[in-house]
């Protein structure tokens, strides 16, 4: 007689075993019409799963966490239905759920085209709208070995054959289809409701280039058509924000063959890193950070010692020379930990923060580089603080207030925070790994944000809060972080003198806010597609004429602007009005400014935004008030940016 406890607090009690189903439909017609599947004892199982002992449970409507994934994997089997349908003598090989969807790759004997997924598409709303129910079973292995062979599935024959002997798998069937699969799925086809097939690739087989080329078809599914049209508007913005379609169309960078993963950076993608950078400069000396240099190549014995050399060692690139073997940095806290050892130090030089905006190198695999977003090469604002235990909390504190106000200027507001916790492979003592996970909880607690555990998502050398930004079109992209560690300073001999002239370890924080420069600028690419605040836009206004008369005024006008400290271009082609105005809105420069005789007469211009705002005729000193007090006021003042045409 299993006794059932829900999420409400409540408990039901049947006389024998009984399913999810049967308990939702127990509770009410409307969630059993609902219920997609269960959660028993904290395992995801389908609705048709049977609980014959006392049990948690929670049923998954499309309202749950749970459905997402759960819809996706029984659409990738929807569309391996409907290939088979269409094209019989396709083989079907694997089909996970992957972050925005799914994916299902065949063998057949030609290439599908887009006009196929078309068709498949078609298909699938077919077999959707058929309310076919998809029903769980046993086999053995070595039957299951020879009930693939029998369908002519190779692929899923070998699958199969990698698994020990004597196993028994679940299969899933639906109407003419079967499935190796661990399941769950949903009930039946009719709750696959909302799927829109993306995209065509090729995927070599188990991932092996030696092995048969498979046709690999994406798509993507969401509990109900709105939440799927939000996604696949999202990703048309995605691509029209490309930031290495932007960064071309401006001449802002280029990567090439001869540098794979190393930035290229062209004058105007140079005015942007190095607008950052003197913001950063200017911030962290606010905040008391002392700013050094360490160097590009280090003795691999550093490394070993640190402790990076043993986690990291295939990331590394080294060179040997000498009869010494040296690595290119991939970090930068080791070599902050020599600074800080230089000279003794007191309780009283804490705490000591340092910064760099140290660049770094990292052998990131070919296949995982994108665009200046994952490179090889990269700067990171870079910071560490030795201190005392007692001085953890006030350190985060400030570094939180400090974070805030770095991501209010660039335009962010909303930041999402998570809190990862020791990792398996790990230095250090479970006594430092309490006292660091608790300090880091307490700050986030201390400024009453809300944040989320990562078990077992921290450094090799401590725990981190990650600090997520989230952009126009809803996207997360990880920024920011914060590492206690009570581990690497003791192994790089890092001291200090108490208060009772004893010897003492220092604690040290790893913080940066942006990450790396390159991947944060394409983050602001994207995120302003292009249109950039005034004070980071590479060109921040152009001085038009509209005859060869005015030509002397716009470059006065450009200079002018230019001692002010401002980033101004001149156009004095010989070219219509229009069609300057046209070519600079494009390059989306954020101030047009013309000059034609009424505004040569008066010294003043007519001035125009990229989005087409006439803003009148303003005199050179309004004119250069005005352009000032925007740049001053970075991104508070420009939030709406975000949201131009």
């Amino acid at each position: 007689m299993p006794i059932i406890s829900l999420p409400d607090g409540s408990t039901r009690q049947y006389p024998e075993a009984v399913s999810v189903m049967d308990v939702a439909a127990d509770i009410g017609p409307g969630l059993a019409k609902a219920t997609l599947a269960g959660v028993v004892n904290g395992e995801l199982v389908d609705s048709s799963h049977s609980i014959d002992i006392d049990a948690t449970l929670s049923v998954v409507t499309n309202k749950s966490d749970e459905a997402l994934p759960l819809l996706r994997h029984s659409t990738a089997h929807l569309l391996a239905q409907a290939v088979k349908q269409l094209f019989p003598t396709a083989q079907v090989s694997i089909g996970p759920v992957i972050d925005d969807g799914f994916y299902y790759d065949f063998d057949f004997e030609r290439s599908f085209t887009p006009e196929d997924l078309v068709t498949i598409e078609v298909r699938m709303k077919e077999l959707a709208e058929q309310n076919i129910p998809i029903q769980r079973s046993t086999i053995d292995r070595d039957a299951a070995v020879d009930y693939f062979k029998g369908l002519g599935e190779d692929y899923k024959a070998e699958i199969i054959e990698s698994i020990p002997s004597g196993e028994t798998l679940s299969l899933y069937a639906q109407g003419d289809f079967t499935d190796l699969c661990r399941g769950p799925h949903v009930p039946n086809t009719g709750h696959i409701k909302a799927f829109k097939l993306t995209k065509l690739a090729g995927a070599y087989w188990r991932g092996d280039s030696n092995n048969a080329m498979l046709q690999r078809i994406y798509g993507t599914a969401f509990a109900n058509p709105k939440e799927l049209k939000t996604h696949l508007h999202n990703v048309a913005e995605a691509e029209k924000r490309d930031h290495r379609r932007i960064g071309k169309q401006q001449d802002l960078f280029h990567l090439q063959d001869e540098a794979p993963g190393m930035v290229f950076w062209h004058p105007k993608g140079w005015a942007v890193y190095l607008a950052i950078e003197s913001y950063m400069r200017q911030q962290q000396i606010k905040h008391g950070y002392q700013e050094l240099r360490t160097p590009q190549i280090v003795d691999y014995s550093l490394w070993e010692r640190s402790g990076h050399a043993d986690k990291f060692a295939d990331g590394m690139f080294t060179v040997q020379t000498d009869d010494r073997q040296y690595a290119v940095k991939p970090m930068n806290c080791p070599c902050h930990v020599q600074v800080f050892n230089q000279g003794l130090k007191s309780y009283r030089d804490l705490p000591l923060r340092l910064a760099e905006f140290g660049s770094c190198h990292r052998n990131e695999m070919s296949g995982a580089l994108h665009g200046i977003m994952r490179v090889r090469a990269f700067t990171q604002d870079d910071g560490h603080v030795f201190c005392t235990e007692d001085q953890i909390q006030a350190e985060v504190n400030d570094f939180i207030d400090f974070l805030h106000a770095v991501y209010e200027d660039f335009g962010f507001t909303e930041i999402i925070y998570r809190l990862s916790t020791r990792p398996p492979s790990r230095v250090g003592s479970d006594e430092a790994w309490d006292k660091s996970e608790k300090a880091l909880a307490e700050a986030l607690d201390a400024k009453g944000l809300p944040w989320e555990e990562l078990p077992g998502e921290g450094a090799f050398y401590g725990p981190k809060i990650e600090f997520s930004l989230k952009d126009c079109i809803g996207r997360v992209w990880q920024c920011g972080t914060m590492q206690v560690d009570f581990s690497m300073p003791g192994r790089l001999d890092a001291s200090y003198i108490d208060e009772k002239g004893e010897k003492q370890v220092p604690v040290m924080l790893h913080r940066a806010i942006l990450g790396s420069f390159e991947r944060f600028i394409g983050i602001l690419i994207e995120n302003f597609e292009g249109k950039l605040p005034l004070w980071l836009a590479p060109v921040q206004a152009v001085v038009l004429n509209i005859t060869d008369k005015q030509s002397d005024f716009v470059e006065e006008v450009a200079e002018v602007l230019q001692n002010s400290g401002l980033r101004v271009q001149t156009d004095v082609r010989n070219e219509k009005i229009g069609f300057k105005i046209r070519e600079w809105t494009l390059q989306r420069v954020p101030y047009l400014l013309v000059a034609g005789d009424r505004e040569v007469e008066s010294r003043s211009v007519a001035v125009r935004t990229r989005n087409g705002e006439d803003l009148g005729v303003l005199t050179l000193e309004e004119l250069n008030l005005m352009l000032n007090n925007e740049v001053t006021n970075r991104g508070r003042a420009v939030n709406a940016a975000t949201q131009e045409g």
